[in-house]
C-alpha cells in the first residue's frame, strides 16, 4: 500500500503544520518506507502464537507496606511559609 501525496498533504493538514514541496515529497517517500517495512509484519506466521498485554515478564519491584511514625501536624508544618489552623495555605487559583 503506497501513501499518495493527497494523503500526506491531508495528515500535514490534521497536524497544523505547513510544510513546503520539497518537505512534502520527502515525507511521502519516508512514509511509504515506513509503511512498506510494517507490511512485512504480514508474510509472519502468527497462528500458534498468544495474545500478549507485555513482551516480557513483569515483576513487582514494590515493597511490602510497612506500618511507620508519620509525622506530627507540627512538624509537616515546620517549614510551611503561611499555615493557618493546622492547614496549609496556598494562593487562590479559581475565581
Amino acid at each position: 500500500m503506497k501513501i499518495t501525496g493527497d494523503e500526506v498533504k491531508h495528515i500535514v493538514k490534521l497536524s497544523m503544520l505547513t510544510l513546503s514541496e520539497e518537505e512534502l515529497s520527502t515525507y511521502s517517500g519516508q512514509l511509504n518506507t515506513i509503511i512498506s517495512y510494517v507490511e512485512q509484519l504480514n508474510t509472519l506466521d502468527t497462528g500458534g502464537v498468544g495474545p500478549t498485554s507485555h513482551v516480557l515478564p513483569i515483576n513487582n519491584v514494590m515493597r511490602d507496606d510497612m506500618r511507620m511514625p508519620s509525622l506530627s501536624n507540627e512538624e509537616a508544618l515546620k517549614n510551611a511559609p503561611d499555615p493557618a489552623d493546622n492547614f496549609y495555605r496556598v494562593p487562590k487559583i479559581i475565581e
